[in-house]
């Protein structure tokens, strides 16, 4: 079975492709089957990590509370679990935010940064009132269908992990644009145009990071994955070959 011990913690992983390392983080309370399609489209030139947080799709849970600086660190375990140095960081939401700390806290370990839907702080979200157009209801019942169904927690246990969630994204995290400013890999930051997040929040963040490249994705909510996959999978490979300098079959 795919799974690595990471921190003491069974953790389920997929690797699959040829040549430089490219890491892709999940979002909250979603597994790495929301970028399995993004994934797909790289596999031909890059070697693709997927890890499942504690708590998301097939890792299981553990006692205790959820925040990023507990996932920065398993992310980093991972990592040095099965052997990668530096890897090209592809997130979305939570791994999103992820990958922009992992730029600003372990620049050694990160070679480029695709940021899918990232906020600074809970206030970078639009209005409650306009979140059910920024999410299609039948991506988020997909969502909730695959938690029920990858989950080894059993049943009843989503009710757990959401409310974990929901009191993390209540005050985390907390970024300051400036220390953006500290962020030296390439980054590619890309919202939808119907996205949860804040356009003017959205655009700090590109404007915070040295030559950041900023992506509006057309007819795209907050699940930028499902609403146009292939749009998306385009925008990232091109970036994504343009830093790497063009595809190759690197090693570490």
């Amino acid at each position: 079975m795919p799974y690595v011990d990471v921190l003491g913690h069974a953790s389920y992983h997929e690797v699959a492709g040829a040549g430089e390392p490219v890491l892709m983080l999940h979002g909250g309370y979603c597994s790495i089957e929301n970028l399995r399609s993004l994934g797909d489209g790289l596999i031909d030139a890059y070697r693709v990590h997927a890890p499942e947080r504690v708590g998301h799709g097939r890792t299981a849970d553990r006692v205790g509370s959820l925040s990023y600086a507990g996932a920065l660190a398993e992310t980093i375990a991972y990592l040095d679990v099965v052997g990668v140095d530096s890897a090209h960081v592809v997130g979305f939401s939570d791994g999103a935010i992820l990958g922009l700390m992992m730029a600003m806290e372990h620049p050694a370990r990160v070679r480029s940064v695709v940021s899918i839907s990232a906020n600074l702080d809970p206030d970078g979200f639009v209005p409650a009132e306009d979140f059910a157009r920024a999410t299609s209801a039948e991506a988020s019942a997909q969502i909730e269908r695959e938690y029920r169904d990858l989950t080894p927690d059993g049943p009843g246990h989503e009710e757990v992990i959401v409310a974990k969630l929901t009191r993390m994204w209540e005050t985390e995290p907390q970024i300051k644009p400036a220390q953006l400013e500290a962020v030296r890999a390439p980054v590619l930051v890309v919202v939808g145009d119907r996205d949860v997040i804040r356009p003017e929040h959205t655009l700090l963040i590109s404007r915070s990071i040295p030559e950041a490249q900023l992506a509006v994705v057309p007819d795209a909510g907050h699940l930028v994955a499902q609403d146009r996959p292939a749009l998306l999978g385009l925008i990232v490979r091109e970036f994504l070959d343009d830093v790497a300098g063009g595809p190759r079959e690197l090693s570490e």
